[in-house]
Parts: structure tokens; C-alpha cells; sequence
């Protein structure tokens, strides 16, 4: 067992960070390895798909050239040097995902010690980055190719600007991030809500709401509309805007067919944890000729959640922790589910985590660690035999264990809104 000096000692910012890079270098080198002598390969199948848009992107043609490329062609631009001769420059893509990793660890060390984001001492502060820093699924996933990273680091970036009331830089952030994948356009239903006159004035909401209300209707619209929330609304905007105007000036339809419009009636099937897996799998071999597809209709719940009520119940309690909620929700409930999609809300639990129940709990928190890796097993397991061995596992093995793993998610996302909604 080690002692409280070995443990602090651990916990400096020198040896965290060394051990995070260390962790990835090895991971890089390895997927090399296995890339080479294994036939189940660590590259993940997108990686080759971003590296080949950035190969046509090299040769003046557009990244929608390449099949099942579904994201701003910003990501095939920053790709580019993979089109470089010289086998080293294919991982270049990989080393740039995993150091986002780093800068997002980075900042989560900075937030947590800030007077706004906790005030927590250095090596607190390092306790709950090293959940994100030194996290084995977090460096998998970036070394493999995914790009989650990189938007894990604007999500923090743009909760920083927040914080610290650089709401211009926040609107350019979450404009940055929403175009770059979709899902952050959640968070701006937190801050919004969350950029009170309470915030402007730093003076408690109970005084604030002490004074006469507005009486009409464009008064209260008016008194809502305070200048940060403006500042954050037309910044945003304006920099989805132009992000997206000169995309479509480079791509035209391509661009916004494959990078939002798919997402509106996608019916992936393969790897997806979610419980519609199994009718996304029948619409894909038939797909629905009806007015409303169910796929499309599935954004009900999921944006209801995410989007509206936990926003308005959670965000002026706590806004990292009304973000980590959304985030969960979002995942949650979403028709399409895999494993990058849980580094959205893993990047956000640092913040969250001190105050939880899980913490305060341990026997909580074991069972729920217990609960959401043996859940997710199962359907491995399932996949596992549907994908190797051919048999057809989808009912009952998928459909059960896709059930299971998301009414273990529901519950666990019951407990986050329950600690957030009753902080102190």
C-alpha cells in the first residue's frame, strides 16, 4: 500500500504528464506491431477513411471523393501531412489525436484549479485529470485513429472560456465545435441559460429575482437577452456560418449532404450499443419508405433530454456538471452508440466526479464501474460471436444485452442529475 508522501509524490505535473505521453508512445508503437503481424488490426477502419479523404484533398479533389466520409473537410485538411511520403508520415494523424488528448489534460488541470472551476490545489487537480490523462480507454481510442480528441479539447477549451468570461472566445469555440461534429450545439443551451444577470453581476440569483420583474412579454424577452448572452449567440453564429459558407463554396451539396444531412437518417448498425441497433440493422437491408423514419424520430427523447430540460433544471447549479449530463444523456439515448462516443462525457467527469456520489460512496461507485463494464462486456461477447464466428446473435443476445447496457447508462445518468440537481 503507498504511503500519503509516495502518493503526493506521484501526483505532480511532471510525472502525470510524463506517464499520459508515455502511455500513448507505447500504444502508438504497438498498434505499428499489431498493424503489421496481426490480422485483427489496430488501426480503426475510420482512420484509413480520414487519411484517404486527405489524399484526394492532396490532389486538389474534394474529401467527399472518398466513400463514407461523413466530416468537415477541415479534419482532411489537418490530415494532409499523412499524404507525405514515407511510411512515418501515415501516423502523423494518430500523434496529433493523442497530444490533443494531452493539451485536453492539460486544461482539465487548469479549470479544476482555477477560483471558478473548483480552486483545487495542484495535486487535486491532477487526481481528476489523471482520469482523463492516464485513462487506458482515452489513450486507445486516440492512438487507434479517432478523432475524438480533438473535439474533447474544444469542448474543455470552450468550458474554460466560459468560466473565466471570455464569452467571445466561447461563442468562436462552440461555432468551432459544432461544425466540427454536431452534438456541441447542446451546450449552448446550458450557457445560454446559464449567462443570467446573476453571472454578469456575480450576485446571487435570489437577489437578482428580488427585483421587479419585467411585465411584458418583449420587456422579459428583452431583460433575457442580456448583452453576454448576445455576445455568445452572434459569435457562434457567425462562426458556424462562415465555417459552413466557405465549405459549401469548396464542396457545395457534398458537404452538407454528407456532413449533416446523413446524420439525420444514419441506420449504422455495426459496433452500436444502442437498444435501436436491432431496427437499424432491419432498415438497413429495408429501408423505410415512410413519411416520419423511426431513425429520424429517435432525436425526440434524446434532444428533449439533452437539449431542453436538463439544460434549464442543471445549468445554473453547476454548468460543468450540467454539460457532463447532457453529454450523458446524449450518448445515452442516441440510435447510434460506440465506444468513441463515450470519451464526450468521460473529457467532462473530472469536474463532476469531487462532488459525486460515487466518491462519496464508494460501494456506489464500485457497483456502477461494476455494473457499466460487465453490462458492456455482454455485448461484446454477443458481438464478438455475430463478427467471428457468424453466428446470428441479434435476438436475444444483441436486443437483451443493448437493454441491459442502457438501462444500466439510464440509471447511472439518474444519479449524476440527482447529485447535480440537490448540490449544495
Amino acid at each position: 500500500m503507498l504511503s500519503a508522501t509516495s502518493s503526493s509524490t506521484y501526483f505532480t505535473s511532471p510525472i502525470i504528464f510524463a506517464s499520459a505521453i508515455a502511455l500513448r508512445t507505447v500504444l502508438l508503437f504497438y498498434g505499428l506491431f499489431q498493424d503489421a503481424y496481426s490480422p485483427v488490426k489496430y488501426t480503426d477502419i475510420d482512420y484509413f477513411v480520414f487519411t484517404d479523404a486527405a489524399r484526394y484533398v492532396s490532389l486538389g479533389l474534394s474529401p467527399y471523393q472518398r466513400e463514407t466520409y461523413r466530416y468537415t473537410p477541415l479534419l482532411a485538411w489537418l490530415l494532409l501531412p499523412t499524404t507525405w511520403p514515407g511510411p512515418v508520415w501515415f501516423s502523423f494523424g494518430k500523434v496529433l489525436f493523442a497530444l490533443a488528448d494531452i493539451l485536453a489534460g492539460y486544461l482539465i488541470v487548469r479549470l479544476l484549479q482555477s477560483g471558478p472551476g473548483g480552486g483545487m490545489t495542484p495535486e487535486r487537480a491532477l487526481r481528476f485529470a489523471a482520469i482523463w490523462l492516464l485513462n487506458p480507454m482515452v489513450a486507445t481510442i486516440s492512438t487507434r485513429g479517432s478523432s475524438e480528441g480533438l473535439l474533447c479539447t474544444m469542448v474543455v477549451a470552450l468550458l474554460w472560456a466560459v468560466i473565466h468570461r471570455r464569452i467571445k472566445l466561447a461563442g468562436v469555440l462552440l461555432g468551432l465545435a459544432v461544425h466540427f461534429k454536431i452534438y456541441p450545439f447542446i451546450y449552448g443551451a446550458s450557457i445560454i441559460w446559464y449567462l443570467d444577470d446573476s453571472w454578469a453581476s456575480k450576485k446571487p440569483a435570489s437577489e437578482m429575482r428580488s427585483r421587479q420583474e419585467p411585465s411584458s412579454t418583449i420587456r422579459k424577452m428583452s431583460h433575457f437577452m442580456n448583452p453576454s448572452r448576445l455576445t455568445l449567440i452572434i459569435s457562434s453564429l457567425a462562426t458556424f456560418t462562415a465555417l459552413n459558407l466557405l465549405m459549401y463554396i469548396l464542396y457545395s451539396g457534398p458537404f452538407l449532404t454528407h456532413t449533416f444531412v446523413h446524420h439525420l437518417t444514419r441506420i449504422d448498425h455495426r459496433h452500436n450499443f444502442s437498444p435501436y441497433n436491432i431496427l437499424l440493422y432491419q432498415s438497413s437491408s429495408s429501408p423505410s419508405t415512410g413519411r416520419f423514419p423511426f431513425e429520424s424520430l429517435a432525436f425526440g427523447p434524446q434532444l428533449a433530454l439533452s437539449a431542453f430540460f436538463i439544460p434549464i433544471c442543471l445549468s445554473k447549479k453547476d454548468l460543468p456538471g450540467a454539460m457532463l449530463a447532457q453529454t450523458f444523456a446524449f450518448v445515452t439515448f442516441n440510435k447510434v452508440c460506440t465506444s468513441q462516443y463515450f470519451l464526450w462525457y468521460l473529457i467532462l467527469l473530472p469536474f463532476y466526479l469531487p462532488y459525486s456520489s460515487f466518491l462519496s460512496s464508494p460501494t456506489l461507485g464500485l457497483k456502477a464501474a461494476a455494473l457499466w463494464i460487465f453490462s458492456q462486456t455482454l455485448w461484446l461477447y454477443q458481438g464478438y460471436l455475430l463478427e467471428f464466428h457468424g453466428l446470428s446473435t441479434f435476438i436475444p443476445g444483441l436486443l437483451l444485452s443493448s437493454f441491459f447496457f442502457f438501462s444500466v447508462n439510464v440509471w447511472v445518468l439518474g444519479i449524476i442529475i440527482a447529485d447535480i440537481k440537490f448540490r449544495r
